[in-house]
């Protein structure tokens, strides 16, 4: 039997969840919610059939659906869910979880006891190079993991409907809206907790010559984040949105005492190199290299490498076993949590302790 879909927000994500959705079989999008009614046409060339809202409470209502999928703006997830979250329907939400801290704990006090579950949608987990990543980090190829770097050289926020992500009280700032994917990823990663957050930041290039209703955006396009983990490890961030001509857009290296493991996206490469004694000091040592296939129509289906085809893949599953969340509120708290720190480290050039 197919499990029924019922989308709340059709935006651009929103429709990388449907065309991601009619490449699963066993799946059927038969209701979505938006409040803007261009949205919703558009959203149903791709969900033919289905029943369309203007009111995601107006879905809630209408039985349509066994299961839920919020794409709507950052700002939106906090009123949202607490509406969801009062039925019983599985969630699977797009991050960030909320945009502020204080939010993401309402949220998890809502979900702590209810028996539907809450899956915080963290796409770059399911990057196929990613998740490779992570599975020799596990096996120990690198031995014990003290050292995580994530770069993110990319192009500029694109625009959405109403500018709502030019400003970082619908956002909860760059760092929250963008990077909670990479703060997710060094609690996975690196099986720890952070205890700390130092960044530095600015607007320095995108959106200083945009206007809306008399605000400029505020919005940082760049920064350096150092986090801290309660195991003694730590990671970094470099994040540049002004840096379109780059060789990869995601690069990845945990460095461990015995070795280390890279991965870029869109190359889909994975390299791994062990350290060697120091009488080899100086010499060129062997490393394996290896190209993470990733078929060329599942990467067709949106921006995110493959990512949103397996998360889906996997939602289901856990929707027909039984199971629990892959990706749960908490983590999606967290990773909240640490954008917002480094949010506020940036403004008052500070440390901020977790």
């Amino acid at each position: 039997m197919s499990v029924r879909y019922g989308l709340i927000g059709c935006g651009m994500m929103g429709r990388e969840h449907l065309r991601n959705l009619a490449a699963i079989d066993g799946t059927r999008v038969t209701a979505l919610a938006d409040p803007i009614g261009e949205m919703r046409e558009q959203a149903l060339r791709e969900a033919d059939g289905a029943a369309s809202f203007a009111d995601h409470r107006d879905l809630l209502a209408s039985g349509l659906v066994d299961a839920l999928i919020i794409a709507s703006p950052n700002h939106t997830h906090a009123p949202v869910l607490e509406d969801v979250l009062a039925g019983d329907l599985p969630v699977l939400v797009e991050k960030p979880l909320c945009t502020t801290s204080l939010d993401c704990r309402r949220i998890e006090a809502m979900a702590r006891d209810r028996r539907a579950p809450v899956w915080v949608a963290m796409e770059y987990r399911y990057m196929p190079p990613i998740a490779r990543l992570i599975e020799e980090v596990r096996q120990g190829t690198a031995g014990r993991p003290r050292m995580l770097a994530i770069r993110e050289h990319r192009f500029p926020f694109l625009r959405k409907v109403g500018d709502w992500n030019r400003f970082a009280r619908n956002t909860g700032g760059t760092l929250v809206e963008k990077c909670c994917h990479f703060f997710d990823l060094m609690r996975l990663v690196l099986q720890a907790e952070p205890v700390r957050v130092h960044a530095s930041g600015a607007q320095d290039v995108n959106h200083l010559d945009e206007c809306y209703g008399g605000e400029r955006p505020d919005i940082i396009d760049n920064a350096f984040v150092i986090v801290e983990f309660d195991n003694g490890t730590r990671a970094m961030l470099d994040l540049c949105m002004f840096a379109e001509a780059s060789r990869d857009q995601e690069e990845i290296a945990l460095t461990g005492d015995a070795g280390k493991i890279e991965c870029g996206i869109p190359s889909s490469t994975l390299v791994i190199g062990r350290r060697a004694p120091v009488e080899r000091m100086g010499e060129s040592l062997p490393l394996h290299r290896e190209t993470i296939a990733v078929d060329p129509a599942v990467r067709a289906l949106g921006d995110h490498h493959g990512s949103t085809y397996f998360q889906h893949r996997r939602f289901l599953e856990m929707l027909r076993s039984g199971g629990r969340p892959e990706v749960t509120v908490h983590d999606g708290a967290m990773a909240v949590a640490m954008g917002e720190a480094g949010e506020h480290s940036i403004r008052e050039h500070r440390p901020i302790d977790l």
